[in-house]
């Protein structure tokens, strides 16, 4: 492996002026540091293990992250006396014991290793973040053996699991994660109530309008959709506005139109979308007959893109008035006001009214990241990072009142 060398100039050094120090464990390529140093504070230990993204980040900071936090010797080289321990911590499955046994149950996951930092050094705060789903992993039980051992640990947390989209701060973006901002019970008085707050301030900054998605679109022509790709969605523009629904309530499967076979042998909810599909064929027979000629019966597409979900309701009237994206289930429509979560894999999602895909600079806005923010050149790769990574305004402003309240 080539080893990575640190940078002589970069973008976002800390400030020698902080008030507080902070470590970034999964640190990804820097979201939580680029929220904390705004606020003030320095970053005095990094945690990566991916290369790429370790690379991302010292081209960015000009520190060089510390590799497999599971590591001892990654562990011995956090520092004595920070402040504040921010983690993006990957959601793992823990022992059947689970919320019963708490922190042995951890073991063999990564949030044990996380428990093992916390409990030695014993930070005022903790900052995690997660997917939305978290919460209801394993039917409640990995949250609340999180939530248990943090307790246990010494801290307070809110008790209503806090989970914020950046749409609800105007960024045109729905993407819902979960976050446990954490106080110290000695740092909050031995008062379990007054972490209750951070919620309450947080409800009182969020828009009632989200901001047009033309806020952060380029005016460019780069990454138009090829001819296949606008062929398919021409395709299924004509079929949507052919057929006599406007709200479609369940996924378009083409090959289950002529569908004569029992239904007995699907999964109860997957035989009801297949009779929704001869039913809507049925109703639509003589259109449909006649697209699906037209379209050589779609054997020119890919198996996946002869399916379509449309989820945009009823207000549009074409494919090309919303956001798209070619998924794995199918050719996947929505409302064309705020962008769907970015995966951590390549769909890049498609502009209908410009026919082409989101570029990495627009992307980057949409997870509050700075314009002169340094990302691979690789498409692939950059978004992989941009959708591994924290939002940074949501991140600062849940960060911004704990330091208030506290």
């Amino acid at each position: 492996m080539t080893p990575i060398t640190k940078p002589k100039s970069v973008l976002f050094p800390h400030h020698e002026n902080y008030s507080f120090t902070f470590i970034d464990l999964f640190a990804g390529i820097g979201g939580f540091r680029l929220a904390l140093q705004n606020l003030g504070g320095k970053c005095v230990f990094t945690s990566e293990w991916d290369s790429n993204a370790q690379k991302t980040y010292a081209k960015n900071f000009g520190d060089i992250p510390h590799g497999d936090i599971t590591k001892p010797e990654t562990k011995f080289a956090i520092p004595n006396g920070f402040d504040v321990l921010c983690a993006g911590f990957p959601c793992q499955a823990f022992s059947k014991g689970g919320h019963r046994k708490g922190f042995e149950d951890t073991r063999g996951t990564l949030f044990f290793d996380l428990c093992e930092i916390i409990e030695k050094h014993q930070p005022k705060y903790l900052f995690l973040e997660n997917v939305a789903n978290l919460t209801s992993h394993d039917q409640g039980n990995t949250y609340k053996t999180i939530i248990k051992n943090l307790d246990e640990l010494g801290y307070y947390f809110p008790e209503k699991p806090l989970v914020i989209s950046p749409d609800k701060f105007g960024i045109p973006i729905l993407r819902p994660r979960v976050y446990i901002p954490c106080v110290r019970k000695d740092i909050a008085g031995n008062n379990s109530k007054k972490i209750e707050h951070i919620a309450a301030a947080l409800e009182k900054q969020y828009v009632k309008h989200i901001d047009s998605i033309d806020t952060i679109l380029d005016k460019t022509r780069k990454n138009k959709v090829g001819p296949y790709e606008l062929s398919v969605l021409k395709m299924w523009d004509e079929f949507y506005k052919g057929i006599d629904l406007k709200v479609i309530g369940f996924p378009i499967w083409m090959e289950f139109f002529k569908h004569e076979g029992m239904l007995d042998e699907y999964p109860e909810w997957k035989a009801k979308f297949i009779q929704k599909n001869i039913d809507l064929y049925q109703r639509n027979k003589k259109f449909i007959d006649k697209w699906l000629a037209k379209h050589e019966n779609l054997e020119w597409c890919t198996k996946t893109h002869r399916k379509m979900e449309w989820q945009a309701g009823k207000d549009y009237d074409s494919l090309f008035d919303c956001l798209i994206q070619f998924r794995p289930s199918g050719v996947r429509v929505k409302r064309p006001d705020k962008f769907s979560t970015l995966v951590a894999m390549n769909h890049q999602q498609i502009i209908g009214k410009y026919k082409r895909r989101i570029t990495i600079d627009e992307s980057k806005r949409l997870q509050s990241f700075p314009e002169n923010y340094k990302l691979p050149t690789s498409n692939t790769i950059a978004m992989k990072q941009l959708g591994n990574s924290v939002n940074v305004t949501v991140v600062q402003k849940i960060f911004e009142i704990v330091l208030k309240e506290f």
